[in-house]
């Protein structure tokens, strides 16, 4: 009886991981270009996932969010984990929010999008930093840059999309897709902690197709799906340091 019950855990556990974080067999294919034209002005959502170099920029069609189209990052900088401090040169990664006071049209880096940090997480760590982008002209020294045509079409959809009324664009930066497998494979690196705090926010999009609502609860990232819509949390004072970075160089 005992070899039965070890039998049946053996082939339930593993459908059970599954279940809570899904694994996509393959890449998600974009909507037809025609369809994305006709987009333009609809919710986003930004996911970016460093290891793979690739941002994906989804739209909102009925109650859920479909992959516009993927691009791939032409410079990022530090590798994977966390932007800590002013000049380490790390990219950041967790859950950010565009607003349209974040967009830098004339950008002597092409076009500029602030992603905000630091966050409130940030702030409560005590990370430092500014001027963090996605941009144009392919340089890097902390942001996210592509090339200048792939960042006018990134642009563009954003900006429709806060002129059309969507509040604030989310965006959810991820050291790798957060899969089971992808998270054993990196247990060892010290920022294994950090990068399981991201995970429920991955799952839930994968799940639902909604982007995850995530808040920072003593010091921690944690999921708050109460607000039906999938929209973050509002961050005023992220807002208001994004704006103040706007009115430097970038």
């Amino acid at each position: 009886m005992g070899k039965i019950a070890l039998l049946f855990a053996m082939i339930l556990l593993p459908a059970l991981s599954w279940a809570m974080t899904p694994e996509p067999v393959q890449p998600l294919a974009p909507v037809s270009k025609e369809l994305k034209k006709q987009l333009l002005g609809t919710p986003v959502y930004i996911q970016i996932f460093k290891e793979e170099r690739t941002l994906e920029l989804y739209g909102k069609i009925g109650n859920e969010f479909r992959l516009l189209d993927s691009y791939r990052i032409c410079n990022f900088s530090g590798g994977l984990g966390p932007k800590r401090r002013q000049g380490d040169f790390k990219s950041p990664e967790g859950f950010y929010s565009v607003k349209l006071n974040q967009l830098k049209p004339d950008s002597r880096f092409y076009r500029a999008i602030n992603i905000g940090f630091p966050n409130q997480y940030d702030r409560e760590q005590g990370y430092n930093g500014s001027y963090l982008m996605i941009h144009g002209n392919c340089v890097s020294v902390g942001c996210y840059a592509m090339t200048d045509a792939k960042m006018d079409e990134i642009f563009s959809f954003v900006d429709a999309a806060l002129r059309n009324g969507q509040p604030e664009v989310a965006v959810s930066i991820y050291p790798f897709r957060m899969t089971d497998s992808n998270l054993q494979r990196h247990r060892n690196s010290v920022y294994a902690a950090f990068w399981k705090q991201l995970q429920p926010g991955y799952a839930w999009f994968v799940k639902y197709r909604q982007p995850p609502h995530v808040a920072v609860n003593a010091g921690q990232y944690v999921m708050n799906n109460s607000n039906s819509s999938g929209t973050f949390l509002p961050d005023s004072e992220a807002a208001s340091h994004s704006f103040l970075a706007l009115t430097q160089t970038k």
